[in-house]
C-alpha cells in the first residue's frame, strides 16, 4: 500500500468517526431531549405553569403527530434538496426550539415547541442511510447503523445525569436553555463537518464510482435483490396487492399496540414514580439512567440473538419482559422494584423497535417491503398518539397512574400471542415479493404472494 493509499484510508476511517459520532448525537439531541426531557420534567413544569394530565397527554399525542407528518415532510425533502440538509435543518430546528421552550408561560407555545421537537426526531432519521452510504464502508454500515439507533439511550442518559442538579434549585428552565445551547453547538460543528465531507451536494450530482467500499455484487439492505429494470410501476402495483396478506395485518396491528403501550409507558414513567409512588428526583432520575445504560447495549444484544434463535422468539421474550415490567409496577411498586421494572422495560423496549423491522426484512423484498414499511410507521404513530392521550385521561379519571400500567400488562400478552402467530421469517408462508436465493437460504425457491 502506498503512501497516498494509506493517507486516503485513514481520511476515509476519520471522516467515518466523525459522521458516526455525529449522526449518533443527533439521535440523542432529537429522541433524548427533544422527545424525553418533557416526561421528566412534566412534574415541575406542572407545579409552574398549572395544567392537569389530560393536557400532558395531548402534548405527547401532539408530539406523535409531529413525528408522523415530519416523517412524511423528510422525505419528501430528502429526495429534492439532500439528505445532508435534511438532517442538519432538522437538529438546528431542534436546539431552536429547546432554547425557546423556557422562554414562555404559555402551555399552548409550550406545546407547538414540543410537536416540532417530536417532527424533528423523525425527519431527523429519514436521510440517515443515505448518509451512511456515502461515507461508511459497506461492511461497516450495519454497526454504525446500530451504534447511531441506540442514540436516543444516550439521550435519556444524559438527562439523568441533569435533571436531578436543575430540579433541585427549581431551575427546569435552565437545563432546557442548557441542552438547546448544546445542540446548536453540536449543529454547527456538524454543518463544517459535512461541508468539508460534501455531504450537502446531492449523490447523484457527485461524479464517482460505487459507493464506498461498497462490492460489485454486494446485496441490497434486508436481504433482497434489485428490482428488475422496467418494472418499477408493475412491481409497486403488485406490491400492494401482495401486503394484503394473514401476517402482514398482524404486523400492523402489533405496530399499533406497540405505539399504544410502549412508548407512553417511558412517558409517564418518572410522573408515575414520583407523584403516584412518591418516589423522590433522584431514584426517578437513576431510573430513568439505567434505562439509558441498558439501552446503549441491548438493540444489538438482542438483535444478535434473534439471528440465533429467530426473531419470533425474541420478540416473545421481549413481551414477556415488558409484561413483567409493568406487573411490577402494578402490584408491587415498593422498594428497589421500580429499579428492577425499569431495567426489564430496558431490556424489552429498545429491541422490539429493531426486532419488528428485521422480521419483515427476511420476509419481504421489492415495493412490498417498501409499502409494509410505510404502513407499519404510520400505525406506530397512530398508536403512540392514542396510548399517550389514553395515559394522561385515565390519570385524571381515576386519579392514579396505575390503570394505565394495567393496560400495558393486557397489552404485551396480545402481543406476545400476535407474535406466536408469526410463520416463522423467511418461511414460504411468509414471504411476501419476490426474494433472491442466498447462500444458506431456508429455502431455494419463494413462490410470490398473491
Amino acid at each position: 500500500m502506498t503512501t497516498e493509499q494509506t493517507k486516503g484510508k485513514r481520511s476515509r476511517t476519520l471522516a467515518g468517526f466523525a459522521t458516526t459520532v455525529l449522526l449518533t448525537s443527533f439521535v440523542a439531541a432529537t429522541y433524548g431531549f427533544g422527545f424525553y426531557l418533557f416526561a421528566q420534567l412534566v412534574t415541575d413544569m406542572r407545579r409552574d405553569l398549572g395544567f392537569d394530565y389530560t393536557v400532558v397527554g395531548t402534548i405527547t399525542a401532539a408530539g406523535q403527530l409531529g413525528f408522523l407528518l415530519f416523517a412524511l415532510l423528510g422525505t419528501w425533502l430528502s429526495t429534492r434538496v439532500g439528505g445532508g440538509q435534511v438532517v442538519i435543518g432538522s437538529v438546528a430546528l431542534c436546539g431552536l426550539c429547546l432554547v425557546l421552550v423556557p422562554v414562555t408561560d404559555s402551555i399552548v407555545v409550550i406545546a407547538v415547541l414540543l410537536t416540532v421537537m417530536g417532527g424533528t426526531a423523525a425527519s431527523v432519521y429519514v436521510p440517515l442511510v443515505e448518509i451512511v452510504g456515502r461515507v461508511i464502508d459497506y461492511r461497516h454500515r450495519g454497526k454504525v447503523l446500530g451504534l447511531v439507533s441506540s442514540g436516543t439511550s444516550y439521550g435519556v442518559f444524559v438527562n439523568s445525569l441533569l435533571v436531578p442538579g436543575f430540579v433541585r434549585d427549581d431551575n427546569w428552565r435552565g437545563l432546557w436553555y442548557s441542552v438547546g445551547a448544546g445542540t446548536l453547538m453540536v449543529t454547527a460543528v456538524a454543518f463544517f463537518t459535512f461541508h468539508r465531507l460534501g455531504l450537502f451536494r446531492r449523490e447523484e450530482d457527485v461524479a464517482a464510482g460505487p459507493a464506498a467500499g461498497t462490492p460489485d455484487d454486494a446485496v441490497p439492505a434486508g436481504g433482497g435483490h434489485a428490482p428488475a429494470p422496467g418494472g418499477g410501476d408493475d412491481s409497486a402495483r403488485a406490491g400492494w396487492r401482495m401486503v394484503l396478506v394473514r401476517w402482514v395485518v398482524i404486523v400492523w396491528t402489533m405496530k399499533f399496540l406497540n405505539g399504544f403501550a410502549c412508548m407512553p409507558f417511558q412517558n409517564y414513567l418518572s410522573p408515575y414514580l414520583r407523584e403516584g409512588l412518591g418516589f423522590d428526583i433522584d431514584f426517578a432520575a437513576q431510573v430513568w439512567g439505567t434505562i439509558g445504560v441498558i439501552g446503549m447495549f441491548a438493540g444489538f444484544a438482542v438483535g444478535w440473538l434473534s439471528d440465533r434463535i429467530g426473531v419470533r422468539a425474541s420478540l416473545v421474550m421481549c413481551y414477556t419482559l415488558f409484561f413483567l415490567s409493568a406487573v411490577l409496577l402494578v402490584l408491587a411498586p415498593v422498594g428497589f422494584l421500580p429499579m428492577v421494572s425499569g431495567v426489564l422495560f430496558a431490556l424489552a423496549f429498545y429491541p422490539i423497535y429493531g426486532l419488528v423491522p428485521a422480521y419483515v426484512s427476511k420476509s419481504a423484498s421489492g415495493a412490498a417491503a417498501t409499502v409494509i414499511f410505510g404502513v407499519t410507521n404510520v400505525t406506530q404513530g397512530i398508536g403512540g398518539i392514542v396510548g399517550n392521550y389514553t395515559a394522561g385521561f385515565l390519570k385524571d379519571i381515576t386519579g392514579d397512574f396505575m390503570w394505565y400500567y394495567v393496560v400495558v400488562a393486557v397489552v404485551a400478552v396480545v402481543l406476545g400471542f400476535l407474535t406466536l402467530q408469526l410463520p416463522r421469517e423467511g418461511s414460504p408462508e411468509s414471504s411476501v415479493g419476490a426474494k433472491a436465493t442466498t447462500p444458506g437460504s431456508p429455502r431455494n425457491s419463494v413462490p410470490s404472494a398473491g
